[in-house]
């Protein structure tokens, strides 16, 4: 497509950039001819995405970080800067979900995700702006979920993390409001990754994902919240309006969600064979 010449030369820093939507977006930026900065914490999974990258005609740079350091996060960006610039777009992507119900949420487990899902991204946040404002150009790119519109059963913990990040993203886009920074939401539903794959037999039995998505479909949403300036975008499209009917009609969003999980637990047993490899 013509306009993925737009993303030649520019320096796109992509956190969560060692598996999933992270890898499958930078990989992609790659391919447009970006220069792409990899933030992750395990540094020989960030070599081979970067080597990934550069295969794909890109310059790629690995960056280890935790984000949930601010340090961290300070020094990785500094690191950056140093080798690209500053940055044109910046995914922050990093993510954490460990499912529980409700009533047996560890609140060390909840603690964790707090600190990927928002503290991390907010880190993320004032770095990119302290460099992206004064330039008076960039795109800042959140990826929270679908989970931060609607409650999900098993997902309670993860979705109040995402919930955050939606509104201190609303928030920010309206700081914002006559900046030439850009900031984007993108919303994937459930996605085909290595996030799911590494959890419980009874997590899978209640959210399988046969219907999961693979993550090219979230990556175009963040190509066309780029290009396009899109505020807000759903993956797959329109997924989001479930939360304007809860607004309206609470009783029937659950009815609905309730019926999706049980729809998705059939069609795993019915088709086994459905899921991405």
């Amino acid at each position: 497509m013509p306009w993925l010449e737009d993303f030649r030369d520019q320096v796109i820093v992509v956190t969560g950039a060692s598996s999933g939507i992270g890898q499958a977006t930078a990989q992609a930026f790659a391919a447009a001819g970006a220069r792409v900065a990899l933030l992750a914490r395990r540094r020989d999974r960030l070599e081979e995405v970067a080597e990934a990258c550069r295969a794909q005609g890109g310059e790629a740079l690995a960056v280890p970080a935790d984000v949930t350091e601010r340090d961290q996060v300070r020094a990785a960006f500094a690191a950056i800067d140093e080798r690209f610039g500053c940055p044109d777009v910046v995914v922050n992507n990093a993510g954490l979900l460990i499912p529980a119900p409700v009533q047996e949420i560890d609140p060390a487990d909840l603690d964790r995700m707090l600190r990927v899902n928002l503290f991390g991204a907010v880190f993320v946040m004032q770095e990119s702006l302290r460099r992206m404002r004064p330039r008076g150009a960039g795109c800042l790119v959140n990826m929270a979920s679908l989970a931060g519109r609607r409650g999900a059963a098993q997902l309670g913990g993860y979705s109040a993390t995402k919930f955050a990040l939606v509104g201190l993203t609303e928030a920010l886009r309206s700081e914002l409001e006559h900046d030439p920074v850009h900031v984007a939401l993108v919303l994937p539903g459930v996605v085909d990754t290595p996030m799911v794959d590494a959890f419980d037999h009874e997590f899978l039995e209640f959210w399988p994902s046969a219907l999961g998505m693979p993550a090219s479909w979230v990556v175009w949403a963040v190509f066309a919240a780029v290009r396009f300036r899109l505020r807000e975008i759903s993956v797959p499209p329109g997924a989001a309006t479930l939360e304007k009917l809860a607004s309206l009609a609470p009783g029937v969003a659950d009815g609905i969600v309730s019926w999706a999980g049980a729809a998705s637990r059939w069609l795993a047993g019915a088709f086994p064979g459905s899921r991405e490899s």
